[in-house]
Formats: C-alpha cells, structure tokens, sequence
C-alpha cells in the first residue's frame, strides 16, 4: 500500500496519497476523487492503477472530510473552496511530476466531482497529456486551452449526467479539437465504478478500469 503526505500551503494545503512504490521514470496520473472525498473506494482505485504500472498520487481536496451520504456530500461539495480546490489540484500534479522525474507523461483522472479538475488542470500544465472521466463533466472556456485526449465513461441512467447532456458535452471537446472516446455502459447508473455504493457494476467497473489502462498505456507509453 501506499502512504499520506502533504502538498500545498496555507488554504490550498492537503493531504496527498501516493500508491504503490515511488516509481521514477513511469507514466504518472493524478486521480481526482468524487463529492464523497478520499475515500477507500478512491484510494483501492488508485492502487488498481499503480499495480497496472503507473505512478498513481490522489490529493484529498476536502481536508480529510469524507461523505457516506447523498446528502452530506452535496454539503462537501458547495462548501468546497474553488480556489482552494484549484491550488491542490496543480500542486498534486507538480508533485507527481517531481516523483516521476522530467521524461515522463502524466495524466488526470476524475470521479463524477473530480471531472472538474481533471479537465481543467490540463490546461493549466503542459506536463498533462490526457484526461479520463468518470460519469463526470465541466464546462468553460478552459476546455478550448488544451487539446488533450479524453477518455469518458457514463452510465445509461444518470439523473447528474443526462444522456443529453454527455452528447454535448462531447461535441463541445470535439468542436475544441478533442480526440473524444466516451463510453455508455448499458444498465448501470452514477457512480457504478465506486464498490461502496449501492449502484456498483462489478463488470462494468472492471470492463472501464481495462479500457482506461489501455488509454493510458496508448498516450502515456
């Protein structure tokens, strides 16, 4: 397993989790989590990926803050600090480039909440070749700044991600130049990935972690 340290400072100051060993010279991805916060569902993900071979960190962007419910999520998420959440997000990239040295590419990747960063930072740091989502999405002008792949997976049935709106979405990526690959998984609904939650989809879980190493071994190397 791995371990806690910290990154940041003043507001912006977090905990952050490295998996696995402290790989150098691997492809790095940054692992953004969902409205629950960095929970064990999060941080068995981000083992998941450093056992396929990447050097994986997950910064806690809700001061060791962690939600079970619907309810008190939705109040970790509006009281979140955009701000706040903007400085850990870079900080844990600049990070994970520190422990994986100058040569190697990394990326971002978010959970539902965590789409926000995982689009965003990108645009924000050139280190950052390719984004992958998880039944997540944003918008804004910041999407139009980078031309990174992205890799999107999202349910059938989705009262946050309307089917409507993921079409949208993805044609507003593709009309910024985006190389878009999104996936529709039949029968499943938010937060089918996360094994703590009621709609969990074992094979489809795994059918979308195979598909995302497969992304990442493509443009990462």
């Amino acid at each position: 397993m791995g371990e806690f340290e910290t990154i940041g400072s003043g507001a912006a100051t977090s905990r952050l989790y490295v998996a696995g060993d402290r790989a150098s010279a691997v492809p790095g991805v940054v692992v953004f989590h969902p409205w629950w916060g960095l929970n064990d569902d999060v941080i068995a993900y981000a083992e998941r990926l450093a056992g396929a071979g990447f050097a994986v960190v997950a910064p806690d962007m809700f001061g060791g803050l962690v939600a079970s419910t619907i309810e008190d999520a939705e109040r970790l998420a509006r009281g979140a600090d955009d701000a706040a959440i903007d400085a850990i997000s870079l900080a844990a990239v600049d990070r994970l480039a520190e422990l994986v040295g100058p040569t190697a590419k990394l990326a971002a990747l978010g959970f539902s909440f965590g789409a926000h960063p995982a689009m965003w930072s990108p645009s924000e740091r050139d280190g950052l070749v390719a984004s992958v989502l998880y039944y997540g999405s944003t918008d804004g002008p910041f999407l139009a700044r980078s031309t990174v792949p992205v890799l999107g997976h999202f349910a059938e049935t989705d009262p946050y991600e309307t089917s409507e709106w993921v079409a949208e979405f993805e044609a507003m990526l593709r009309s910024a130049g985006r190389d878009v690959v999104f996936h529709r998984y039949p029968g499943t609904g938010h937060w089918f990935a996360e094994p703590s939650r009621d709609a969990y989809q074992a094979d489809a879980a795994e059918l979308a972690l195979e598909r995302t190493v497969a992304f990442l071994r493509e443009h990462l190397g």
